[in-house]
């Protein structure tokens, strides 16, 4: 595989330095450039984000002397990169502006943003569960008048928990399904200095993120018809979403109605042998098993299992009889990593195999 010159746009963030830290000695793709608000602008990586690096590890070295671009001025920004991947903090009207600004650049966009997930012919894709829905970036670029530029977003961090787990028991006729998600805080930008509400707390409402979690699992089961993607109708999904005082790592608890009622044989069965297109094309950051079954009953737990395959794998635990449902468990997925940043690494990924940024 060739190397890719790689921007970040939003690169002062939380989700940004993720990105950062997770561009650091990658084998396809090459940090080349950082953009962010015109306050950071012309500063070093280093002096933009000062005292304000939250990831546990060091700052790259790469990083710290690329000198900071004004995310807005497009052209600049995408004549030095392949691609860029976009995780800024904007209103939603704007993201979509600036995303669109730069696929009309012919600069492909990978976006952690939610934005852009419900417009028809933007692929939202969790590359192990529908791969195929980038065969809609043709459509995309005769839309948007381009040739090399698109936006290809991946699904919300919370989703990452549970639809993994649900999706290889599609075959059994999934009809109804409840989940409560026990959500970090870092999901929120925040870490527990920056958020000192939440100690010796639980907060039971974040903003859209029940909408969310209701109604993107409906367009990653949908599939491709003419110049759009069609959300399936079915299953049907009611959340409720906490935020819950964990630094990072999102936990779902769900339970599951079947048409044609599986053993819990066959579905510890159908999670163990479960892959998809990240294992089959052996993408580099793609966990080798992408869905972990833990035999204890007090495991998943998020501080012992969130890193589970460099946090990109999804640990599932606790399936039993529900007498209300067929089915309960407990599911668990590190959320700036396989639920965000990580997420568009693979993506991004996938998309470099399949040739979409040549």
């Amino acid at each position: 595989m060739k190397q890719y010159n790689v921007g970040v746009i939003g690169a002062t963030g939380m989700v940004g330095q993720r990105f950062v830290t997770l561009l650091e000695n990658h084998p396809w793709f090459h940090l080349a450039a950082v953009a962010a608000s015109a306050r950071s602008a012309g500063k070093t990586y280093e002096e933009a984000v000062g005292g304000r690096w939250l990831m546990q590890t060091p700052m790259p070295e790469e990083a710290k002397k690329l000198v900071v671009l004004d995310a807005s001025h497009v052209e600049e920004v995408a004549a030095q990169v392949d691609f860029v991947f976009c995780a800024v903090n904007m209103k939603k009207e704007e993201i979509k502006a600036l995303e669109e600004a730069y696929a009309k650049a012919e600069c492909p966009v990978v976006s952690n943003n939610s934005a852009h997930r419900f417009t028809p012919d933007v692929p939202m894709v969790v590359p192990e569960i529908n791969a195929d829905h980038i065969e809609i970036i043709p459509a995309q670029r005769k839309r948007l008048g381009t040739k090399r530029g698109f936006i290809a977003v991946k699904s919300n961090c919370s989703l990452q928990s549970y639809v993994p787990a649900l999706h290889p028991l599609r075959g059994y006729g999934i009809t109804d399904v409840l989940v409560c998600t026990y959500q970090a805080i870092s999901g929120a930008g925040k870490t527990f200095e920056t958020f000192p509400d939440i100690l010796d707390n639980v907060i039971p409402y974040i903003g859209g993120e029940e909408e969310k979690s209701e109604q993107e699992p409906l367009k990653l089961w949908g599939k491709i018809e003419g110049d759009r993607i069609v959300s399936a109708d079915a299953p049907r999904f009611t959340a409720q979403c906490l935020r819950v005082p964990v630094s990072d790592g999102h936990m779902g608890a769900v339970f599951v109605r079947f048409q044609n009622k599986p053993s819990q044989e066959d579905i510890l069965k159908a999670w163990k042998e479960f892959h998809g297109p990240a294992q089959d094309l052996q993408l580099p950051s793609a966990p080798k098993q992408f869905l972990h079954y833990f035999e204890e009953n007090d495991r998943p737990q998020t501080k012992l299992d969130r890193m589970l395959e460099n946090g990109m794998a999804v640990s599932i635990g606790r399936l039993r009889p529900d007498n209300q449902y067929d089915y309960k468990f407990v599911c668990l997925s590190h959320n700036t990593l396989r639920g965000a940043a990580g997420g568009g690494v693979l993506l991004a990924e996938l998309l470099a195999a399949k040739g979409y940024f040549d």
